[in-house]
């Protein structure tokens, strides 16, 4: 059994924890948390949920750490952090900071003789190694990504801090015509605002001034300014009712040529995701069982989802996949 800690217990911890429960090769040894640990109640019966602070107490009991929190302040401390004491996974998804983050990582990793495995989601993630397979077969090309229509947690947490605001939803959602001359061939040069717009549902404290909110967000810059942006206002009780889950997808498309342009080609990959972080969830799951495989056989260092074998991935023999997935 690969022995499992969890860093973190939010959605995407939640989304973890489900995961290993469902592996046949996994066991949940430890939550590790930066609130009272007391006031965390785990879905696992029997599972300890402890100060992260003692988290290298676990040094010898845990064979994988998922580190499941935030990008912006928390998994460019932590992850390095832990690296040296344990073999972890993360799902960092700043792309202009990623070589930065695997630098520092792999040099801790390097230095404790452990295995990290570092931005794995769908985007960065399973986008990535489709982008990565799209552009060896089809060299002379051009990529696309589009995302949704799902909620982005980050976008929604900005506009809840617009004074006034008491909970909102942000939906990303790709526009159709783009798409479709994409699909078509067509190699577009799209704009940031021809790709996406935002659907914003907002439930405003009494008596504010919903105007005010309303320019604050479609105003904000590096969230909304770029795009074309609706803000909607809600009750409470509608939030609840249609906006509670956490859906999200998208898709990954590239437009090619070969033979000296005399034929054309596109390959797309999507997904359709009723929880994005029990989706993310389970794929940190598949690559803690890589990057503890690759712990096995001394491969240490920082790792990307570029450079893990398919077959690591998985918990069927490498004779089943033959017999059964080739």
């Amino acid at each position: 059994m690969i022995r499992i800690g969890i860093s973190g217990y939010g959605n995407l911890g939640r989304g973890v924890e489900a995961a290993v429960a469902a592996a046949q090769d996994m066991q949940l040894v430890a939550v590790f948390t930066r609130r009272d640990p007391e006031s965390v109640n785990l879905c696992t019966a029997g599972v300890p949920v402890v100060s992260f602070d003692k988290i290298k107490e676990y040094k010898d009991k845990i064979d994988v750490i998922v580190n499941c929190g935030g990008s912006a302040t928390d998994l460019p401390l932590t992850t390095p952090g832990i690296a040296e004491d344990f073999n972890v996974i993360d799902s960092f998804d700043t792309h202009a900071r990623i070589p930065e983050h695997f630098a520092n990582v792999d040099a801790s990793a390097l230095k404790g003789s452990k295995t990290a495995i570092i931005s794995v989601g769908w985007d960065p993630g399973m986008f990535s190694v489709n982008r990565a397979y799209m552009n060896a077969i089809l060299p002379d090309g051009a990529d696309y990504t589009f995302w949704g229509r799902g909620v982005s947690q980050g976008h929604s947490d900005a506009i809840r801090r617009i004074p006034g605001v008491v909970d909102a939803r942000q939906y990303t959602v790709p526009i159709d015509e783009a798409m479709q001359r994409v699909r078509s061939g067509e190699q577009p040069v799209l704009s940031t605002r021809e790709k996406h717009r935002r659907e914003c549902y907002v439930v405003a404290a009494p008596g504010a001034d919903i105007a005010s909110i309303e320019n604050q967000i479609k105003t904000m810059p590096n969230y909304f300014a770029d795009y074309d942006t609706t803000v909607t206002f809600i009750s409470m009780e509608e939030l609840k009712e249609k906006h509670c889950g956490i859906p999200h997808g998208g898709c990954v498309i590239r437009t090619g040529y070969t033979n000296g342009r005399k034929n054309a080609h596109t390959i797309e990959y999507s997904l359709k995701l009723d929880s994005n972080p029990e989706f993310t969830g389970s794929i940190l799951c598949a690559y803690a069982r890589a990057a503890y495989r690759l712990a096995l056989r001394g491969d240490f260092g920082c790792k990307t989802v570029f450079d893990v074998a398919p077959a690591l991935l998985l918990e069927q023999s490498p004779e089943y996949m033959r017999a059964h997935m080739l």
